[in-house]
């Protein structure tokens, strides 16, 4: 096991580095200049105290230069400083990043308990009208996008509840019924997608386990259906689920960036969108990072959980 996590973290290094070449290269090439984006109020700029400006930032270096001085300081922890603000990017991001966990947290609770039971409901009511209804929930969660969603929960609740959720954050630890009135509906908008993709799997994987040999035996030795569903289908059915969990994260993660924009909520994707307009390119950069860190730590922490689902599976050295 200790073998695996070491590989496994050691492999974390090229991606990230990877990662990191691609989007420092990427924002670059997006039409728009951050001088002329931060001066926009104030006229134009001569070329003069254009090129002054850009030199000041550091931006009339090779990008050969830029890019090895900012990894040299981010493998020290030190994202630099904001080209927009000048202030530290570290301390901003780590302010954000709880809002970002909490909404992604939320919508994976509420995504993977609407998933798991529909999905059960699915395949215990096979070949009836439920199941359909259930297939048909299914793909059109899937179908829609998460900010149009977000969207639609909002003009709904404004117009026929005159419910507005605050426009303020506040921490759960603080006031809690406040902060749940903030989150519900992003995380119902970012949870439902991954919902569908969770009850279709489960469908998929139970269907298969209540037709295995030792569910048969279970239900012959006279067990109760409900001990036999929990206690030995499901558990089984779970690691295909779990495989899905652990891919939709990403795609989690990527609904929690626009519906945080939507929903006006101060986290990371409203951070890193809010940069990308405004080319702030070391912010993208320590924020994409830090997304692409989190979602290699959640893969690794799903491959874990298939041996605590089933015990035959270890993690040993490599073969010859």
């Amino acid at each position: 096991m200790t073998a695996y996590l070491l590989r496994r973290l050691a492999f974390m290094v090229p991606t990230l580095l990877g990662v990191s070449i691609v989007v420092f290269l990427f924002i670059r090439l997006i039409p728009g200049d951050i001088v002329v984006i931060m001066s926009g109020a104030r006229g134009t700029l001569t070329p003069e105290q254009r090129a002054s400006a850009r030199h000041n930032l550091g931006l009339d270096r090779s990008l050969a230069v830029q890019y090895g001085d900012w990894l040299g300081h981010a493998v020290r922890g030190d994202f630099g400083d904001s080209l927009k603000t000048g202030r530290p990017i570290g301390p901003d991001l780590a302010s954000r990043l709880p809002v970002t966990a909490e909404l992604a947290i939320f919508a994976a609770l509420i995504g993977t308990a609407i998933g798991l039971i529909t999905g059960v409901i699915a395949a215990l009511k096979h070949g009836t009208w439920t199941e359909l209804a259930a297939q048909g929930v299914g793909l059109l969660g899937l179908s829609v996008p998460d900010f149009w969603l977000g969207t639609l929960f909002l003009l709904v609740a404004s117009r026929y509840f005159h419910w507005y959720p605050g426009a303020r954050y506040v921490s759960i630890f603080h006031r809690p019924g406040e902060n749940l009135s903030i989150f519900i509906l992003p995380a119902l908008a970012v949870g439902i997608g991954l919902s569908a993709s969770l009850m279709r799997i489960t469908r998929s994987a139970l269907l298969d386990v209540l037709g295995a040999g030792y569910v048969t035996t279970a239900r012959a030795k006279g067990l109760r259906p409900r001990s036999v569903l929990w206690g030995h289908a499901l558990k089984n059915a779970m690691i295909p689920v779990v495989t899905v969990l652990g891919l939709q994260l990403g795609y989690l993660l990527g609904g929690v960036v626009i519906v945080e924009t939507v929903f006006n909520l101060p986290g990371v994707g409203r951070f890193t969108v809010d940069a990308i307009s405004a080319r702030d390119y070391p912010v993208v950069q320590a924020a994409v990072l830090l997304i692409t860190f989190v979602v290699l730590v959640v893969s690794l922490i799903v491959d874990l959980l298939y041996a605590v689902l089933d015990p035959r599976i270890t993690y040993g050295a490599p073969g010859p």
